[in-house]
């Protein structure tokens, strides 16, 4: 067996993947590991940062990125005379797909989110896009003008204490994607594949049961779950372009 010393310094060429297509990790490090050699990275956050943004980029508008709710992000919002997504419930914008469902064409919304927010910014000069069920079968189609080495990204979630949590919606919104997408899965990949077409026939009803579903609605939202578990109703491939997600499907 390993030793802690020795699984913080293996060699990272371990876990990129390289021999398939279609690549599939979690988290900040998993993009940091995959993006610098892949040609696209898709980071998917089913509940709730993905279907935010595909929401509202499928009407026309301009998502910001940025991780965290602070100074900083009323000081982006400022600074290019846009709208800033508050706390979930409150007035206006937030990070709810149903808060954005009447968003008008050409507004601009900064979108703190701690998870798909972050990972959207930490993928370097490699393109990125965002997808989650609503959109997957248009986001394959953009991904692949990209190229064959596609890093799919499951955003997953944060337990109280910090840490990654891995997230089932996430897991089964990248396997919807990559269920669409030509090229050889590696084993991680084909796992995701797998989840989704398990949950598939009784996708509403597992989403409301998975953790995240569940706390979703337990805080009185269950119109979110709800919206986030509808599959291919949006033609959208928000894709990041100058710092803004915006609509660029083929």
């Amino acid at each position: 067996m390993r030793t802690d010393h020795e699984r913080q310094t293996a060699d990272p060429i371990t876990f990129r993947q390289e021999s398939f297509d279609l690549r599939l990790e979690w988290g900040e490090a998993g993009v940091r590991a995959l993006a610098p050699h892949c040609d696209v990275v898709v980071i998917v956050d089913v509940l709730s940062f993905s279907s935010c943004v595909d929401v509202a980029a499928a009407r026309g508008a301009r998502v910001y990125p940025y991780p965290l709710h602070d100074a900083g992000a009323a000081a982006l919002a400022a600074s290019l005379g846009a709208l800033l997504a508050g706390p979930r419930g409150g007035p206006g914008y937030w990070l709810s797909p149903h808060s954005l469902l009447d968003i008008p064409p050409g507004t601009r919304l900064v979108l703190p989110s701690p998870n798909g927010s972050a990972l959207s910014l930490a993928a370097g000069d490699t393109p990125v896009l965002t997808g989650c069920l609503r959109n997957a079968r248009a986001v394959a189609a953009a991904v692949a003008g990209y190229g064959h080495r596609v890093a799919v990204i499951a955003a997953g979630e944060r337990w109280p204490a910090g840490g990654l949590r891995p997230a089932w919606e996430d897991l089964v919104g990248a396997g919807a994607i990559i269920a669409h997408l030509p090229g050889a899965p590696s084993p991680e990949a084909r796992a995701a594949r797998a989840a989704y077409a398990d949950a598939y026939p009784d996708l509403p009803r597992l989403l409301a049961e998975c953790g995240s579903g569940r706390e979703i609605i337990e805080r009185g939202f269950a119109h979110d779950v709800a919206l986030a578990a509808e599959v291919d109703v949006s033609a959208a491939a928000p894709t990041l372009v100058e710092g803004a997600f915006v609509d660029r499907a083929v």
